[in-house]
């Protein structure tokens, strides 16, 4: 965000002779937390440096990760009709105007992914699945959509099931316990990472592998769950992630970063101390090494400075250059044909979130690499995935291939593309596409009889009776 900020500071082709600024709050990512934050925003605490003009409220806010926290914000700034621009928070539910009227997002709405899994799921013919979810907004929303969507594709069931990460292991054990009694071959989950961590752990103690799952971009390309344990379970799973992206100056801007003791300015010490293995204020800890703060991370191998994986950070710089785009239709207003009462433009010097807001539902703009931005009525981005598939190379790191592209603005049919020149590894390092259905498919001669108390998917074939025939298979 900072970065996308400062290289908007210093361009002369938007918002020149306009500079914009920041506060930052850390939230953990926890409801209580993210709540005070915005009111603090509401208010006007803000302390700005002596040559900037500090508005009473701030004019927009970035934010948050997580969908749950962002409904807390979204629900706070909205009466307010402060803008709210999330690059993360997916929950199908933060797309009702009447609850969330000032909510923007540039990460599709889990509306579309849902329905994206179910289409995934009846395109390698998988009609008998399980189903994980988190025991949130986000799991619950999601799995919900999918249910609804896979039965309209003629998928079945087997399971659905709800975890979080403070369940008891009693409770994660009965989770892998209907797994393992399941008939089904292949687990939708549709979670956090953090939750699903915790499961697969269970799952490998349990020595329960072999299933092929397809997950959402909560897991599926979150680092933190792809370990070589987790990967004995999950090995060859299928999701969708938000497509990857270069930003070009970013790692040099990251690398060039230094932290400050300045107070409300020492978000980098923490990292810095790890980093480097010292401690930058000698005044507060007793060390035997002591740095300066002018140590150079060119040279480390962190995730702070990776940036191989930019899909939510490119979330992040079209969220600031939104804002940065909306501002400048607003200053640009030509006096007597402007969008508000008696066709007034917004007053310069005394820009008001409302206005912001306006412009926000109107922006279209490509970035540098190539990307068009624009919001719909609900405030959602046109949904683009990546479909990724787990795989690991000769040097035993894990990988998230990508196999597929998935996009709505495409026909109907059309929407799922595979790529021909990537080859897929499938559960238990397989080469060949799984199947998971209930019942085997009925030759000819022979018709389904559904049984009683079971899914549609799940039937006997019983030869056709006197003067009938089935020449087909079903």
């Amino acid at each position: 965000m900072i970065f996308a900020i400062e290289e908007i500071n210093n361009s002369t082709d938007l918002l020149p002779g306009f500079l914009l600024g920041y506060n930052v709050y850390g939230s953990c990512p926890s409801i209580p937390l993210s709540i005070g934050a915005s009111l603090a925003l509401i208010n006007g605490q803000i302390e700005a440096e002596e040559s900037c003009v500090s508005p009473s409220t701030v004019q927009a806010v970035i934010g948050e990760t997580t969908s749950t926290s962002t409904i807390d914000i979204a629900r706070t700034m909205g009466p307010f009709k402060i803008p709210v621009l999330s690059h993360s928070a997916t929950c199908a539910c933060l797309s009702n105007r009447q609850l969330y009227p000032s909510f923007f997002r540039t990460i599709p709405s889990d509306y579309y992914q849902s329905r994206a899994l179910a289409k995934l799921i009846k395109y390698f013919g998988w009609t008998w699945v399980g189903a994980v979810r988190s025991r949130g907004d986000y799991g619950n929303n999601g799995m919900a959509t999918f249910l609804e969507a896979a039965d309209k594709e003629g998928i079945c069931v087997e399971y659905s099931v709800a975890i979080y990460r403070t369940d008891s292991r009693e409770k994660f054990l009965e989770v892998t316990n209907i797994i393992t009694q399941s008939t089904s071959k292949v687990i939708v989950a549709f979670a956090d990472g953090n939750d699903l961590d915790i499961l697969i752990k269970e799952l490998y103690y349990q020595n329960v592998t072999g299933y092929q799952w397809v997950g959402s971009e909560g897991w599926i390309t979150y680092r933190y769950v792809a370990t070589p344990v987790n990967y004995a379970v999950v090995g060859g799973a299928l999701g969708f992630s938000v497509p990857n992206a270069y930003i070009p100056g970013l790692r040099e801007f990251i690398v060039s970063s230094h932290p400050s003791l300045r107070l409300g300015n020492t978000g980098l010490v923490e990292l810095w101390e790890s980093v480097f293995d010292c401690i930058l204020n000698p005044n507060t800890h007793n060390a035997s090494k002591i740095c300066n703060g002018e140590e150079s991370l060119a040279n480390t191998n962190t995730r702070f400075t990776d940036v191989s994986d930019a899909s939510l950070l490119n979330n992040v710089y079209k969220a600031v250059y939104a804002i940065a785009h909306a501002i400048e239709a607003l200053l640009t207003c030509e006096k007597g044909k402007g969008p508000f009462l008696n066709k007034t433009c917004a007053e310069n010097g005394k820009i008001q979130p409302w206005q912001v807001l306006h412009y926000l539902t109107q922006v279209n703009f490509t970035t540098k690499n190539g990307e068009n931005v624009y919001f719909d009525a609900r405030g959602d981005p046109v949904a683009r995935y990546t479909l990724v598939n787990w795989q690991m190379n000769y040097e035993g790191i894990i990988t998230f291939e990508s196999i597929g592209l998935y996009d709505t603005s495409k026909p109907e049919g059309q929407q799922i593309q595979m790529k021909d020149d990537t080859d897929a590894i499938w559960a238990g390092n397989q080469k060949n596409v799984p199947r998971s259905v209930c019942s085997e498919t009925c030759l000819a001669g022979t018709r389904r009889a559904f049984m009683k108390g079971k899914p549609i998917c799940c039937f006997d074939c019983i030869d056709c009776a006197d003067g009938e025939f089935s020449n087909t298979t079903s």
